[in-house]
């Protein structure tokens, strides 16, 4: 199951999320790699009914895709940043723009408030920060924090 794709930025398409999805969601949120048997056994289910539910869970945009978690360290980016950015006026779409052409940017945010984007960026030194600070700061005001530690990182949903 580790290299099935699902279509990123699926819409979703509500439909009824019963106790045993629940289930299934919340097994994948711990081991995305689990085999369809044994997630089967874990829920209670055969491996071709929870194929069958898994199957609905990704078309109806439920699961979103499946990825290994990589510790940014581990790999050469001891460095992570998250910056907020007040853009200026009308330049909203200019700041999204350069924002996803960032490989060092793994993550971005419209939001409300002054801060209309909030993204996070994994770097290999703090000297590369200031050069990707000044692609923005023609078009708005930055904020930004160096990140020491994560004392809740990232975590399943409590779906149960």
């Amino acid at each position: 199951m580790a290299n099935r794709r699902v279509r990123p930025e699926r819409t979703y398409e509500p439909r009824g999320i019963d106790a045993l999805d629940l289930r299934i969601l919340t097994e994948l949120q711990v081991d995305a790699r689990v085999s369809f048997a044994e997630l089967g056994r874990r829920v209670g289910l055969s491996a071709p009914a929870v194929t069958d539910r898994v199957r609905q869970l990704e078309e109806s945009g439920v699961i979103t895709g499946y990825r290994a978690e990589i510790d940014p360290r581990a790999v050469g980016f001891p460095v992570t940043v998250m910056v907020r950015i007040r853009p200026a006026v009308r330049e909203l779409q200019r700041v999204t723009k350069i924002a996803k052409e960032i490989p060092q940017i793994v993550e971005c945010y419209r939001m409300t408030g002054d801060d209309c984007f909030y993204f996070t960026m994994h770097l290999r030194t703090v000297a590369e920060l200031e050069p990707i600070l000044d692609l923005f700061t023609p078009y708005g005001h930055t904020t930004t924090s160096l990140i020491h530690t994560a004392p809740v990182p990232r975590r399943p949903l409590p779906l149960g």
